[in-house]
């Protein structure tokens, strides 16, 4: 049997299979269904310094292959994170490796959350830097599509934590690779991708649109072959490890990634259609590796031949 193990650097995971944050919640639902240690890692949803409501309802809508979400990352904040039963208490009761997904509206805020976290980092193995939220001091220019922006946010979270940095890099940019380089050069340990493309839907009865924001995050397999092109130039562009994500549903989707370039994968979407969609992508890995004679996840990684 092929070793699934992940080496990520600063983090180490037992397979390449995580879950992406806002599509898993904290852990506590899946977990009725299986062990969530059983995976690489479990990525929660945002956490922010203060508690976030979200945004109007209705916030999703089902859309050709896929989903938009405009959610608007409500969570608890992070004391209630840290300290809440169902939260980072919970999680520690499973023995999952947990990564948490850190979000602002400020360059303080971002600072703030990851120092609050770093001091109380029992059971936090790495901190993801969620770069695709507007900056209300700047006018709503989201950090991650401002090189500048991206690159001050993660010099600032690598200054206010000691834990493994993850950037989050958004796909509603020109050149992802400028993105990707320019948040490891700022101190980022690694980079994930991709986050949702921006789109809308509109009831034609109605006429009104299908989200309350009038616009949302597209996910799900429609945003495959962007995602699987992203990591692609991502990968050959930094030395960093890369995460890939965006329609992963099966074992054969997530081994696309890691033949891309990905060290890892994690799955979003999937994880509303099954419960037990990511488990299943770790048997799928697993039986490509056996069926190819593969010793290791690591002969894949970035083993796509070239035309």
């Amino acid at each position: 049997m092929a070793d699934l193990s992940c080496d990520l650097g600063k983090l180490k995971l037992k397979n390449p299979v995580m879950t992406a944050s806002g599509t898993f919640g904290y852990g506590r639902e899946y977990h009725r269904y299986y062990d969530i240690s059983r995976l690489g890692a479990v990525v929660v949803k945002g956490i922010r310094m203060e508690p976030s409501p979200g945004n109007p309802t209705p916030r999703v809508a089902e859309v050709a292959s896929g989903m938009l979400n405009a959610i608007g990352l409500q969570g608890p904040g992070v004391e209630k994170f840290l300290h809440g039963a169902e939260y980072l208490p919970f999680l520690r009761t499973t023995g999952a490796t947990v990564i948490v997904n850190i979000w602002g509206k400020t360059m303080a805020e971002y600072g703030e959350v990851a120092a609050r976290l770093d001091a109380e980092s029992e059971g936090i193995a790495a901190l993801e830097i969620n770069i695709s939220c507007p900056n209300v001091k700047a006018g709503g220019v989201a950090f991650g599509t401002d090189l500048k922006l991206a690159a001050e946010v993660v010099s600032l979270v690598r200054r206010s934590t000691r834990l493994p940095l993850i950037t989050k890099l958004s796909p509603n940019v020109s050149r992802i690779a400028d993105f990707a380089r320019a948040v490891v050069d700022a101190g980022s340990d690694m980079v994930s991708l991709i986050n949702t493309l921006t789109g809308m839907a509109i009831d034609i009865e109605t006429r009104r649109p299908r989200i309350a924001n009038l616009t949302g995050g597209l996910s799900g397999p429609a945003v495959k072959p962007v995602a699987v092109r992203m990591v692609y130039e991502t990968a050959r562009a930094i030395s960093a490890p890369v995460i890939g994500m965006g329609g992963i549903m099966t074992g054969a989707d997530a081994v696309e990634f890691l033949l891309a370039g990905a060290s890892a994968v994690a799955v979003g979407t999937a994880n509303f259609v099954d419960p037990l969609a990511a488990p299943k992508v770790i048997a799928g890995i697993e039986e490509y590796l056996d069926r190819h004679g593969c010793r290791s996840v690591s002969e894949i990684i970035g083993a796509m031949e070239r035309p």
